[in-house]
């Protein structure tokens, strides 16, 4: 087999988002991507976070073109808001209390570039949280889990105490579906190989 490996570049600083990468034998390199995260005038949620993970792959892809580039995008949206991350303590307890005993939805989306070329799709996954009482919000927003999370949680953390069930990819909620990863990297000419990483083929059978 003559499959070689491919530079991998995560434009993602999100310790989760490297677990992740890591857990699944993924080498890469991070190097977050510096764009306007605001939301568009009249701009949909689930195209919001696809535009914002499209354009931090590009941002990369252009410095890098020999890369493969790994971008994403999470975001967490109640009654039509998207939830992002809390600017203090109070707006993070104000989240919280307006998810608690509530489902939401976490959209994440994920884009890969190379070549030119960027590819992109959204995992939407249902969140129910249980009720929550004003002492263990308060409780949860002090451990500082909920700061820098949309949100204000984190299903991977202490935060997984008071989510009562999900409907959908459990690794989208933590901020990177790695089934989905693999089908991007496929459109795009790369195999995902349990040993090796990503690598230059479209299967590595």
């Amino acid at each position: 087999m003559n499959d070689t490996a491919i530079e991998v570049i995560l434009a993602s600083q999100s310790p989760r988002r490297r677990e992740l990468l890591a857990l699944v034998g993924i080498t890469h390199v991070v190097q977050p991507a510096d764009i306007d995260e605001a939301v568009l005038p009249a701009e949909a949620p689930v195209p919001h976070c696809e535009r914002l993970a499209r354009a931090k792959a590009h941002v990369l892809a252009d410095r890098h073109p020999e890369a493969v580039v790994i971008a994403a995008d999470t975001i967490v949206v109640l009654d039509g808001d998207i939830l992002g991350k809390p600017r203090d303590a109070a707006e993070a307890a104000r989240m919280l209390a307006r998810l608690s005993g509530r489902t939401h939805t976490v959209h994440t989306a994920l884009a890969v570039a190379r070549d030119g070329r960027t590819v992109s799709a959204v995992e939407s996954v249902e969140v129910t949280f249980r009720p929550l009482t004003a002492a263990e919000i308060a409780a949860y927003v002090t451990t500082g889990e909920p700061m820098d999370k949309a949100g204000a949680y984190g299903i991977q953390g202490y935060g997984a105490t008071i989510v009562e069930r999900i409907h959908g990819d459990y690794f989208s909620v933590m901020g990177l579906g790695l089934r989905r990863l693999v089908a991007l990297l496929a459109e795009v000419g790369l195999g995902y190989d349990y040993a090796r990483g990503v690598v230059r083929a479209a299967s590595v059978a």
